[in-house]
C-alpha cells in the first residue's frame, strides 16, 4: 500500500499583509491573561491534535499491512493426498530400480529360506552392468515352462485381493500373479558344472563345500548331471533342499539346457526382512572363494564396454562384496 500523507505543508513564510501588522503591533502591547490562556489552550490543543494523526495513521497502516504478511496453514485434509501421492511415487522409484520384496512360496531353498519369508532384492547393482555371481541367492522370471503347473496364489477375498495389488506394485508386498523363482547361483557363463553320484557338485573342477545344503540332502539330489558347460549371459541355479527342488538339473532337455538367461534375473535377495524374528542376511559362501574357480571369468566383463562402464565395475564389485560379508 502507499504511504498515506496526512498534514501536508508547503514550507512557505507567511506573506505581509494587514495580519502580519497586527501580530507585530500585538507584540508590542501586553497581552491579557485571559488572551494568555485562550491561546496556550489552542497552542495546546493544536499541539495535541497533530501528535495523534501520525500515531492514528501507523495503527492504520500495520493494520493494513499485517493481513498481507500472514499465510494462512494448508488444512491437514488438503495436504493428505499430496502427501500419500509423494510417498506412493516414492516407493515405485524404490521398487523399479532398487529393492523390492518377494515372497518364498516353496520349500526349495531350505533351510536358508522357509516358506512364507519375506526377502528383499537388491535390484540396483545390475543397471551398472553387475551379472549374478557364484554362491549368490537370486530371484528370476521363468525362462520357460518352468512353472507351468504353479497357479498362482491370490486371497478369495475380493478387499485382500485388490490390497495386496495395490502393495505389490509399489513394491511393499510380493505379487501374486508374477512367476518368479528363486535359486543358489552355482555356476556362471563360461564355468563347466557337474554331479556323480552324491556329489560333491564340482565347478571347473573344484569341489564344493556346501554347508548350506538341507540336512540329509545329498549335493546332487536325486538326479546326478553333468559335466554341463554353461554358455555365455546364461547361469546355473539350484535350490539348497536338493531333494525338493525343479532347479536347472530338471529342465535340461529345454531351450538353454536348463541354465537361465542373465536378462531374466531380477536382482539379487541379500536378506531376510519377514518374520522379524528370522532377520537375516544372504552371504555368498566361503567355498565360493576357492582360488581358481573363477579361472574362467573373464577379466572385464562384456557389459563393462565403455569408459564410464569400466569405471564403475571395480564400485558395483565392491559393493556386492561388502553386502556378502
Amino acid at each position: 500500500m502507499g504511504d498515506l500523507v496526512i498534514g501536508a505543508r508547503s514550507g512557505a513564510g507567511e506573506p505581509e499583509g494587514a495580519g502580519g501588522r497586527t501580530a507585530r503591533s500585538a507584540e508590542s502591547a501586553e497581552p491579557s491573561g485571559s488572551v494568555e490562556d485562550t491561546a496556550a489552550q489552542s497552542a495546546e490543543d493544536q499541539s495535541g491534535g497533530t501528535d495523534d494523526v501520525p500515531a492514528a495513521a501507523e495503527e492504520d497502516e500495520g493494520s493494513a499491512e499485517a493481513p498481507s504478511g500472514e499465510r494462512k496453514p494448508r488444512s491437514f485434509w488438503k495436504e493428505l493426498p499430496i502427501l500419500i501421492g509423494i510417498a506412493l511415487i516414492l516407493a515405485l522409484v524404490i521398487k523399479t530400480f532398487f529393492v523390492q520384496a518377494f515372497s518364498i512360496p516353496s520349500e526349495s531353498m531350505q533351510n536358508t529360506l522357509q516358506v512364507g519369508d519375506r526377502v528383499l532384492v537388491d535390484k540396483l547393482t545390475p543397471w551398472f552392468g553387475a551379472e549374478p555371481e557364484r554362491g549368490e541367492v537370486v530371484v528370476f522370471h521363468d525362462p520357460g515352462g518352468w512353472l507351468n503347473d504353479e497357479p498362482a496364489q491370490q486371497s478369495n477375498n475380493s478387499f485382500v485381493r485388490g490390497l495386496q495389488d495395490v502393495l505389490s506394485f509399489v513394491g511393499l508386498m510380493p505379487s501374486a500373479n508374477e512367476k518368479d523363482l528363486i535359486k543358489r547361483v552355482i555356476a556362471v557363463g563360461g564355468d563347466t558344472v557337474e554331479c556323480e553320484g552324491e556329489g560333491p557338485v564340482k565347478v571347473n573342477g573344484i569341489a564344493l563345500d556346501e554347508p548350506y545344503i538341507f540336512p540329509g540332502n545329498t549335493p546332487c539330489g536325486t538326479k546326478q548331471f553333468g559335466p554341463v558347460h554353461v554358455p555365455e549371459g546364461r547361469i546355473w541355479v539350484m535350490g539348497d533342499h536338493r531333494a525338493d527342488s525343479l532347479d536347472s538339473r530338471y529342465h535340461m532337455d529345454q531351450p538353454g539346457g536348463g541354465t537361465v538367461p542373465v536378462g531374466d534375473v531380477v536382482g539379487r535377495a541379500f536378506v531376510v526382512a519377514w518374520p522379524l524374528d528370522r532377520w537375516a542376511t544372504l552371504p555368498v559362501p566361503a567355498t565360493f572363494d576357492q582360488k581358481g574357480l573363477a579361472a574362467a571369468e573373464p577379466f572385464v566383463p562384456p557389459a563393462a564396454g565403455t569408459l564410464g562402464a569400466v569405471g564403475l565395475w571395480p564400485l558395483v564389485r565392491r559393493v556386492r562384496r561388502r553386502i556378502a560379508s
